[in-house]
């Protein structure tokens, strides 16, 4: 591991790295079921696990080659008889000893090992050879200072930024650091799939403080349903200058916008917006809206529910019972503190480089949550399309948009939100707009949607569903890591798609800032509640009380 002038872990600067350490750990037995498996002897004591890589050298059209295998498999291959284990309360060396048994070095394992292959600098991956290691072939774990090197699909010689996420997870703590490439997975969206509880929050903030730092000065916008990342204004804490600031002034902006403070401009409105706010309008209600609304978009840029009904009375010819049932609906969806006149002209106060903006939306409904994200992000779209082609220059830099509870807003089903969504997750690499979705729940996120997540960071997954939905939609994850979804703790998670070169398990490293998602402890918050009163509520009635007017009946 290399690091910063602070302790921090630096990226490696080479794949010129040894990629064999020098203790055999094992050696192959025979050829796997799978034409790329191999099994492998190694002593029981050496604590190897699934996920674990081992490597050996092999010929390879002339060359050498240090070859990476993935540990997928563990069984014992001889141990202490049966017979020696029958009675709990005798120790087994003790009857091995008194029939002349050896006990020592008793132990050892069968391990399957799945061929990853070796590093093709040309293609900057790895190529799986198409032979099997002979029998007798000597296996040595992977050094960490390779698979630092070759496990991220980065670029080491460029100067774009990575994000430290942690460290592989059967290695010894900061042994082997992960640091994810940011511009791919920025450029073909982000999954953090995990069960409630394992830690997805955590780790998208962890990954928002590596975007922020100087390497990178991302430009994030971050929805956030809960209020949970209302910590990350730490980052410009002095505690954490040595993390986050830069000898040219540099320190991350970080904008918290209360529900107060959102809004939605009326005019940045689709017509379909407003047939989804309005409660069941008849086809001549629909007519009237539709050609009422194409006339006031084309004329204004401040657009009131006054003016809205206006122009359909004008469209009307009169103030017909069409006319009055609009202006209903109209009033009881826009006439709230929520939807404002004023189209928004000015962007760059929610997206600019080196600040993460961070709206608050604890206090909407779903569907106000999904109407504000999809005016949003069609308007950020369209700046970003704009600027790409040389139309306009108001967001002249790349977007990142994360979605906290992410089947809110992509459901697989119908949402406001999710037509855009899709739009941007599938034409969003040309114009620089990267989404990261966030979610326990993988079965009710579309599968379209869930599919064009070209990284995945996927953590303990307890749910079939869940698991079945992630089998569907991330082509990366193979059986032999999804099998791995339901033992992980929280904080460990799969790393997988296209910023990996291969799925790596991985620890989460800690956050600079503190965390904002935890859950309440119940009882230490019911005593405290409790105290507080001073005595027991009042206006409650002894339930042992007598009271003549109650039904004494025996049951």
């Amino acid at each position: 591991m290399t690091s910063d002038g602070h302790g921090l872990p630096s990226p490696p600067a080479t794949r010129d790295v040894s990629a064999l350490t020098e203790t055999p750990i094992g050696t192959v037995a025979c050829p796997g079921d799978d034409p790329s498996e191999f099994e492998f002897i190694a002593p029981g004591d050496q604590g190897l696990r699934t996920g674990e890589f081992v490597a050996y050298n092999a010929t390879v059209a002339g060359d050498e080659e240090a070859i990476l295998a993935r540990v997928t498999n563990t069984t014992q291959e001889r141990g202490l008889p049966g017979e020696f284990l029958a009675n709990p309360d005798v120790d087994p060396a003790e009857v091995a000893g008194a029939l002349g048994v050896p006990t020592e070095d008793t132990e050892l394992s069968r391990f399957t090992a799945r061929t990853i292959g070796y590093f093709d600098e040309q293609i900057s991956t790895f190529t799986n050879p198409r032979i099997q290691p002979q029998p007798g072939t000597r296996l040595q774990l992977a050094a960490d200072s390779y698979l630092e090197a070759v496990l991220p699909s980065a670029d080491w010689d460029s100067a774009s930024g990575t994000a430290h996420l942690g460290w592989l997870l059967n290695r010894p703590y900061g042994a082997a650091n992960i640091h994810v490439p940011i511009d791919t997975f920025a450029a073909t969206h982000l999954a953090i799939l995990a069960s409630t509880g394992s830690g997805k929050s955590y780790t998208a903030s962890v990954l928002i403080e590596e975007m922020m730092r100087p390497a990178s000065r991302a430009a994030m916008l971050v929805f956030d349903p809960h209020a949970e990342y209302g910590t990350l204004p730490e980052m410009r804490r002095d505690e954490h200058s040595h993390v986050f600031e830069d000898g040219d002034g540099y320190r991350p902006e970080v904008e918290i916008i209360t529900p107060d403070e959102i809004t939605i401009p009326i005019p940045d409105l689709t017509y379909s917006d407003l047939l989804a706010l309005l409660d069941g309008p008849s086809d001549r209600m629909r007519y009237v809206l539709n050609e009422a609304w194409r006339e006031l978009t084309d004329e204004s840029n401040h657009i009131t529910p006054q003016d809205i009904i206006n122009k359909c009375e004008d469209v009307e010819g009169e103030r017909s019972g069409t006319v009055d049932a609009l202006a209903w609906r109209l009033n009881k969806s826009l006439n709230r503190d929520l939807f404002v006149p004023a189209a928004r002209d000015e962007l760059t106060d929610l997206v600019a480089p080196g600040q993460v903006t961070v709206l608050k939306l604890n206090r909407l409904s779903q569907s106000d949550q999904q109407m504000l994200a999809a005016a949003l992000l069609r308007k950020l779209y369209e700046a970003r399309e704009a600027a790409t082609r040389g139309e306009d220059d108001a967001i002249n830099h790349p977007v990142f948009s994360l979605f906290e509870e992410g089947h809110r807003f992509a459901p697989d089903g119908d949402a406001r939100s999710l037509g855009i969504l899709r739009r941007i997750l599938s034409e969003g690499r040309k114009f620089g707009f990267g989404v990261g979705i966030i979610s326990q729940r993988p079965s009710k996120i579309d599968p379209d949607v869930l599919s064009q997540c070209g990284t995945q960071i996927i953590m303990q997954i307890q749910n079939p569903n869940d698991q079945q939905a992630i089998r569907m939609s991330v082509e990366s994850a193979g059986e032999d890591v999804l099998d791995e979804l339901p033992g992980l703790t929280p904080g460990q998670a799969v790393v997988a798609g296209d910023a990996m070169n291969t799925p790596v398990l991985v620890n989460v490293r800690e956050r600079h800032t503190e965390h904002g998602a935890d859950s309440p402890e119940a009882t230490q918050e019911w005593k405290t509640a409790y105290d507080r009163t001073g005595s027991e509520p009042t206006g409650v009635t002894d339930a042992y009380d007598d009271d003549e007017n109650v039904d004494e009946t025996p049951l």
